[in-house]
């Protein structure tokens, strides 16, 4: 008598919670759990399989370099990082106020690893995330020009509220990247939020963007409401660094992101 319903519940495309009810079923006790428990139980394992399954579309659709995430953010090797601006951003405020993350420092430093570990986190939190090196965005909006669907990429970066842009400024642009990218900028301030992770220097930024009218109009709307991180020290590569340690810095911060 129940197997119509079981049948509906996946045409519904609730194969979870048609699952849990065929193994409640095969539970002899189950009868004597009043209809709501019981229902509610059904309801929260299908709940729980949703979100798993939007979290995973999510880290997908962003593309991040590395898995990273908070909870394994080592802070004991010395690079410059304050804890509490860490767990500030580990808590997700600065998306909500539509702030950025600049992160600068040597190659094998931590750069793309932090900026990937935010990106989780805000992928946690529910937040749409974007991963892309700077030249690669360059080109794709050039291609995309050409194919005349620029408009509509330009729609999606605006959309995603976070957006990591790699590679920052690693080699002077064009007049055509420098007009693309301020349209991205433009697009999204006060609108989302974007973190930026490079080996150059933030003095150095003006003249790899090239001309001075659009280096200050870009800058301006990515530097002024923005975290700065600043890593100093050796190169993390090949050291274990990032595996997570009994540290009780890194359980506040995965505390604080909850």
């Amino acid at each position: 008598m129940h197997q119509p319903t079981i049948e509906k519940l996946h045409a519904l495309r609730l194969g979870v919670m048609a699952n849990a009810l065929t193994a409640q079923l095969q539970q002899p006790e189950i009868d004597a759990m009043p209809f709501a428990e019981r229902l509610g139980l059904l309801v929260d394992v299908q709940h729980s399989a949703m979100l798993t399954a939007a979290l995973a579309q999510r880290l997908t659709r962003a593309g991040m370099r590395q898995s990273a995430c908070m909870e394994n953010l080592d802070l004991r090797t010395p690079r410059g990082l304050d804890r509490s601006t860490m767990q500030a951003l580990a808590s997700g405020l600065w998306i909500r106020q539509h702030r950025n993350v600049l992160i600068s420092g040597a190659a094998g430093i931590g750069k793309s690893w932090i900026a990937c570990a935010l990106g989780n986190q805000a992928a946690r939190d529910g937040v749409s995330v974007l991963y892309k090196r700077l030249s690669r965005l360059l080109d794709e909006l050039a291609i995309a020009r050409l194919h005349g669907r620029q408009a509509r990429l330009l729609k999606t970066l605006a959309r995603t509220r976070l957006l990591i842009l790699d590679d920052w400024a690693m080699v002077k642009l064009t007049a055509d990247q420098r007009r693309d990218l301020m349209e991205v900028i433009d697009d999204r301030h006060d609108r989302g939020s974007t973190i930026v992770a490079t080996q150059i220097p933030q003095e150095r930024w003006h003249d790899q963007i090239g001309d001075p009218t659009y280096a200050d109009a870009i800058l301006d709307r990515l530097v002024n409401n923005a975290y700065r991180l600043e890593l100093k020290g050796k190169s993390m590569r090949g050291n274990g660094a990032h595996r997570a340690m009994a540290d009780p810095a890194v359980d506040e911060i995965g505390e604080q992101s909850k």
